[in-house]
């Protein structure tokens, strides 16, 4: 019985490799065996990066409220403090964003903060 060789499953694979490396630099786009090493780092860095934008995003939504909050007298922690006592649930992202494009609307919720703290 003769073998079988694998010329169309090891082209589809290649193709299907090579395709993913488009935009790759000098042979980890042409060569297979760098692309699919590159292809597999690519993975591994995007797996990771999900996890570490969110992080990144926060801290930067914590600087920005930390700013706006020193503008209203007061720093970041007893700011959040207040919050949690007087029942006010806005998460960092939405009062990150009234800091930047609202700030009348950012210094009624830090005049609730300082009110609850002060009870």
């Amino acid at each position: 019985m003769p073998r079988v060789k694998t010329g169309v499953v090891r082209r589809r694979r290649h193709k299907k490799i090579l395709k993913l490396a488009k935009g790759f630099y000098s042979g980890r786009r042409k060569h297979f065996r760098k692309a699919k090493e590159q292809i597999e780092r690519s993975y591994y860095y995007a797996f990771r990066d999900r996890k570490q934008n969110k992080r990144e995003f926060r801290k930067l939504w914590i600087v920005r409220i930390n700013a706006a909050c020193r503008l209203n007298g007061m720093n970041y922690s007893t700011f959040i403090n207040g919050l949690h006592k007087s029942g006010i649930e806005l998460d960092r992202k939405i009062l990150a964003d009234m800091a930047m494009n609202d700030a009348a609307a950012f210094t009624a919720v830090a005049e609730a903060s300082k009110a609850a703290l002060s009870k």
